[in-house]
């Protein structure tokens, strides 16, 4: 049986293992957690490597890929630089090739809908979901990204690509090298709500990107609302519930009331395949083309339900 793991920096209480089948192969997927620990994440890298078919990161991302260049977190490469033999993913992959998806299965499935709320879509994070900025802006949407309000904490709304653009060219060069704690929650920060700039989630009729951030920065009522995600579990699951969310995509498949992220993903479909070798996201063009051809044959799509 292939094996791939995702080591996160998340919370522990998030962890899960299933098995499934992708391309005819069994694959054993485990999502593990450190808290937060990055040390420990490192040292679970380097004693695995050449054990596990590929290795997923989890609670972070090496990178982020922007207008066809990938930026790299120097503050988290080394969680990962002992790495010799396991091909080792972040989930740029199919953030790139399965969340550009999001819009159009919005449009097939619930296009009525969309003309009553109207197509405006706040996504969390642009910077780290190209896919999905892409997707709405191609569909379009009228965009709000909440990159300098939900990662910087500045109230500077950003409503096209040429300011995403702008914000990586001046902020990126800095924003890489400080610690992924201040830019994102970790541990048990992801499970602590601090709604802000909820008139952002208000004025929007979608609401995309990151489950942690969403969850986190939410306000308590969100009737009518459309939530583009993935990561979901029971729990997140009942929240958007209870907030009166109406439909809910996740943009990566559900197993066993789960929904895994990206990283997990790509690194079962890589385990699936194959796949030996080094990941470098920066020569995407072909990788990207590859891992298309893969979502293509196992049927990967954003999967819609209605919750409420």
């Amino acid at each position: 049986m292939k094996k791939a793991l995702s080591i996160s920096i998340g919370s522990s209480k998030r962890n899960k293992s299933v098995e499934i089948n992708l391309l005819g192969q069994d694959v054993h997927i485990e999502r593990v957690a450190t808290d937060g620990d990055m040390t420990a994440a490192r040292q679970m890298f380097r004693e695995l490597d050449g054990k596990i078919d590929a290795f997923g990161v989890g609670g972070t991302d090496l990178g982020l890929f922007v207008a066809g260049k990938w930026y790299p977190l120097h503050s988290v490469l080394p969680m990962v630089q002992d790495i010799e033999n396991t091909p080792v993913v972040d989930g740029c992959g199919l953030k790139n090739t399965l969340e550009n998806r999001s819009a159009p299965v919005l449009e097939s499935n619930i296009c009525g809908y969309l003309d009553e709320i109207g197509r405006k879509a706040l996504v969390m994070t642009a910077v780290d979901r190209y896919g999905l900025l892409r997707s709405f802006l191609d569909a379009g949407y009228e965009c709000v990204f909440g990159d300098a309000m939900y990662s910087l904490g500045l109230p500077l709304p950003i409503r096209n690509e040429r300011g995403i653009k702008l914000l990586v060219t001046l902020l990126i060069p800095i924003v890489s090298r400080l610690p992924f704690r201040w830019v994102y929650p970790v541990g048990d920060k992801q499970h602590q709500r601090k709604p802000r700039y909820t008139w952002a989630f208000e004025w929007a009729s979608v609401i995309a990107g990151d489950c942690h951030y969403i969850t986190r920065y939410m306000p308590d009522e969100l009737p009518g609302k459309i939530i583009v995600t993935n990561t979901t579990t029971e729990a997140d699951v009942e929240l958007f519930q209870k907030a009166g969310v109406k439909y809910l995509v996740t943009t990566t498949p559900r197993y066993d009331g789960r929904s895994f992220g990206t990283n997990m993903m790509e690194a079962a479909l890589l385990a699936a395949s194959g796949f030996q070798g080094k990941v470098d996201y920066r020569q995407h063009q072909t990788y990207f083309e590859m891992l298309e051809k893969l979502v293509n044959a196992v049927g990967f799509k954003p999967e819609i339900k209605a919750i409420n």
